[in-house]
């Protein structure tokens, strides 16, 4: 089907644009009053799971602000559970995986992973939801990075320093890299059937990267990262994006990315310096500014677009929008870059 807004993927290829496409991570979801009303009908993981439920919030946003880009509803934890690791989704917790992976025994115990079997939920829900898109604007699919999931897997829930992800790495580095090499090549997998069933590119989140020094970060986090990069990358455009992970730019901007996502804390002039200056960029608004008032944010938002310049750009926050952020300021800050060189 021939996209009405290309905008997203010319950017993501590096060509010359009339202004920079805008999407917000986490923008199909919790700060919008329509996602609210079925928040409250079912639980979290019944919303990923039911293709239905997770297509229709997915276009919730497309629908209110007409962003140029929409991201499937799913989460990144949908990978261990098809690894047959136990997820839940505490409320007012967040994620809790009872039995975590903290021996080379777990780690022999999963076993390898039929995508369509655990996970064809998701790609059910991607067919819908480019039916319900109708080649308004392309659709992203998404995973977590190999090390954020590891965080997860072992830690057993969220954490400030993730330190027993971390100790787990440090005191039996074997079976943290089989592990995170088991979730590499499931991720992989994952990601190419989301090609198959029609999603335009690809978005790799590495949540807690940061949390790595950076020879940590390359033997625990990039490596893997980048092995999906290169099975991707022939096959759709892939943005990997880690946060707090500036230090890792340079190595990023190497690799086949189409594109890469800056968080807040590092200058547009930065970013573009340490990527050489060629590679797309996507972001870097600080989440938190969306609660300033729509006239502040429309302004900062068009500094931050001269900063980074039109081209090779792509407008997103630095992080997730935050769950309470008012919806006209959600609105300014789409609008200012729809109005951006008029």
């Amino acid at each position: 089907m021939e996209l009405k807004n290309d905008l997203f993927l010319r950017a993501l290829k590096g060509e010359t644009v009339e202004r920079p496409p805008v999407w917000m991570m986490r923008q199909a979801g919790r700060y919008l009053p329509e996602f609210m009303e079925l928040k409250h009908k079912y639980d979290f993981f019944t919303r990923c799971q039911t293709p239905e439920l997770a297509s229709e919030i997915t276009v919730q946003p497309i629908r209110r602000y007409g962003m140029d880009a929409a991201i499937l509803f799913s989460d990144i934890l949908v990978i261990p559970q098809a690894m047959n690791i136990e997820v839940e989704m505490k409320p007012n917790f967040g994620p809790y995986l009872p039995n975590p992976i903290r021996s080379q025994a777990d780690v022999d115990r999963i076993q390898e992973v039929d995508i369509d079997a655990t996970l064809g939920y998701v790609m059910d829900a991607i067919d819908m939801t480019k039916e319900k898109l109708a080649g308004e604007v392309p659709l992203i699919g998404f995973a977590g990075s190999p090390w954020t999931i590891l965080c997860y897997c072992v830690q057993g829930q969220g954490s400030k320093n993730f330190d027993k992800a971390k100790e787990f790495c440090f005191t039996q580095p074997l079976a943290a890299h089989a592990l995170l090499q088991k979730i590499t090549d499931t991720t992989i997998a994952y990601l190419k059937q989301k090609v198959a069933h029609g999603v335009n590119a690809v978005q790799v989140f590495d949540s807690w990267g940061g949390m790595l020094s950076p020879t940590d970060y390359t033997e625990f986090s990039w490596q893997y990262i980048n092995q999906i990069v290169e099975a991707l990358a022939d096959e759709t455009e892939v943005i990997v994006f880690g946060k707090g992970c500036w230090f890792a730019l340079g190595d990023m901007a190497k690799s086949r990315a189409s594109a890469l996502g800056v968080d807040w804390t590092c200058s547009p002039k930065n970013a573009r310096y340490l990527t050489g200056g060629n590679i797309t960029l996507q972001g870097n608004f600080d989440p938190t500014r969306l609660l300033s008032p729509p006239a502040t944010i429309k302004k900062m938002v068009k500094e931050m677009i001269d900063a980074f310049g039109k081209d090779k750009y792509i407008v997103n926050l630095g992080h997730g929008i935050l769950p309470h952020v008012p919806i006209e300021n959600a609105g300014a800050f789409i609008e200012a870059v729809k109005e951006y060189g008029q």
